[in-house]
C-alpha cells in the first residue's frame, strides 16, 4: 500500500517511519501533503513535499492511504482527516513497531515509540498518542484523541472524543475526560472533567472553556 503522511513539520515522523520500515513493512512511504508546503522545503525525512490538499483527490485515485501525524490540535487533526474521508480516502495507521497493541485501534491512529498500552485499552480512530506515555488498563480512548508526551492514564478511564491531554499531566483511575476537553501539561487530575472544559494544576481545575465547535468526532464517509 502507498502511503501518504498528512503533516511535514515534525522530524520525529522520520523516525517512526524509519522503524516501520526496518522492521520490516509491504507499505511504501510516498511522501508527505501540507497545506503550508510553500515554507517548507522540497523533502523532509527524506520525502518530497508533495504539495497540499489539491493533490489530495488525484492521490486518492491513485489508491493511496493517508497516517495523519498533526499533532497539538485535536480540532485540526479531526478536520484534516475528516477531509481526506469525506472525499472517499483511506487512514492508514503509523504505529511504531516497538509498541505492544493489546487491544483495539480504530483507523487512522499514530503512535510513537515507548508508549505502553496496558490490557484491554481500546483506542478510537484517528487518535494520535506522542512518545513515552502510559495508558493503563482498561482505558478507552475516544476519536480524535491526542496524548501528548509522558502522559500518565491510570486505569478505567474514559477519555471522550477530541480531547487533549498536555504534556506529562496524570490522570488518576476510573474518571471520565469530557469530549473536546484539555488537560493542561503537568496536570494531576483528580476528578471528572466536564465536556469542552479546559483544566490545569495539581490538582487540576477549570480556567476556562473550548469552543464547542463539534459534538462527536465522528469522521465523514463521501458526499452522496
Amino acid at each position: 500500500m502507498d502511503i501518504i503522511i498528512l503533516g511535514a513539520k515534525n522530524p520525529e515522523t522520520g523516525r517512526v517511519i524509519a522503524a516501520v520500515e526496518a522492521a520490516g513493512t509491504d507499505d511504501r512511504f510516498v511522501g508527505f501533503l501540507d497545506n503550508n508546503h510553500a515554507n517548507l522545503p522540497a523533502t523532509v525525512c527524506g520525502l518530497p513535499v508533495l504539495g497540499g490538499f489539491e493533490q489530495l483527490d488525484g492521490l486518492i485515485a491513485d489508491g493511496c492511504a493517508f497516517a495523519n501525524t498533526i499533532t497539538g490540535s485535536t480540532v485540526s487533526r479531526y478536520e484534516t482527516s475528516g477531509e481526506v474521508t469525506r472525499r472517499g480516502g483511506r487512514l492508514a495507521s503509523l504505529i511504531h513497531p516497538g509498541v505492544t497493541v493489546n487491544g483495539p485501534i480504530g483507523a487512522g491512529a499514530y503512535i510513537q515509540e515507548q508508549v505502553i498500552l496496558q490490557a484491554g485499552v481500546e483506542i478510537g480512530e484517528n487518535c494520535a498518542l506522542n512518545a513515552g506515555g502510559i495508558v493503563s488498563h482498561e482505558t478507552i480512548l475516544g476519536g480524535s484523541v491526542f496524548l501528548a508526551p509522558g502522559v500518565r492514564i491510570a486505569g478505567e478511564v474514559r477519555i471522550g472524543d477530541g480531547a487533549l491531554v498536555g504534556v506529562g499531566a496524570v490522570i488518576a483511575p476510573r474518571l471520565t475526560i469530557g469530549k473536546w476537553s484539555t488537560i493542561g501539561a503537568g496536570a494531576v487530575v483528580i476528578r471528572d472533567v466536564p465536556d469542552y472544559a479546559v483544566v490545569a494544576g495539581n490538582p487540576a481545575a477549570a480556567i476556562k472553556s473550548n469552543e464547542r465547535r463539534y459534538d462527536a468526532a465522528v469522521l465523514p464517509g463521501p458526499a452522496q
